[in-house]
């Protein structure tokens, strides 16, 4: 699954890998929250867009959101037919930018948190899903969650699931609700190959929202070191560089 993320690319940057229009600017977050806003990408009116989200995705057909389950992912095996993912799929596939993101190493009654990224750089792109929520006086509320699917090598000596991860040269399928339909839009559901990312153990800093600066990302000794046959491959990261209170 994924419950936390990072933005901290450079606002240009981030547009430059994603090619959209728009020209926000935004603060780096490092530790983004699920009920937060969380950016992501769309296909509209012939060009990218970028847009901001509420994570935790809402159908359009739910009443009450506060007595309806939190949705930030989506498994990518079953969303085509998931009653509260099925429209999305069909209509609302966008692209989910991060720098990285955070996953917890059960051992026991312990959970050591790992901040993951790229190898190569410091962007990358999670399939997403998004539709737009209305309430009962006429607001409207667009919402978003990630797609997961079973862990690659890697990852799996950490946690079972992880982000769907997109290659640019995917994207204009994935986006292109128009002319793909979610069939073939599920073919490129695959775990990123093993190499693509490295895992670095940090302190339990992150598992605290208001804890949201570049020191949560600081590496440290795994509470469960030697506790686990299935060591996640670490490697220590780059430092990051870095129209509203975008998060």
């Amino acid at each position: 699954m994924c419950g936390r993320l990072a933005l901290t690319t450079p606002p240009d940057a981030v547009r430059d890998f994603f090619s959209y229009r728009d020209q926000p600017n935004f603060p780096p977050r490092y530790n983004i929250a699920p009920t937060q806003p969380i950016a992501t990408v769309r296909y509209e009116h012939g060009a990218r867009r970028f847009h901001l989200v509420r994570w935790g995705l809402i159908p359009s057909w739910v009443k009450d959101p506060a007595s309806f389950t939190l949705l930030i992912n989506a498994r990518s095996e079953t969303a085509a037919e998931k009653p509260s993912f099925r429209n999305a799929m069909r209509h609302g596939r966008c692209l989910i930018p991060a720098s990285g993101f955070y996953e917890w190493r059960r051992t026991g009654d312990s959970k050591q948190p790992f901040w993951i990224k790229p190898a190569d750089g410091d962007i990358m792109a999670f399939a997403g899903l998004w539709e737009t929520w209305s309430d009962p006086d006429g607001g409207d509320m667009d919402t978003g969650a990630i797609l997961t699917i079973g862990s690659n090598r890697m990852m799996s000596g950490i946690h079972h699931r992880m982000p769907v991860i997109l290659k640019p040269e995917q994207f204009d399928t994935w986006l292109d609700t128009a002319n793909v339909d979610k069939k073939e839009a599920g073919t490129l559901f695959k775990p990123v190959e093993d190499d693509f990312l490295v895992a670095t153990p940090v302190s339990n800093r992150v598992n605290k929202v208001v804890n949201d600066d570049p020191d949560i990302q600081v590496p440290v000794v795994p509470d469960d070191a030697g506790e686990n046959s299935h060591e996640a491959e670490t490697r220590k990261p780059k430092p990051d560089t870095s129209q509203l209170d975008l998060f």
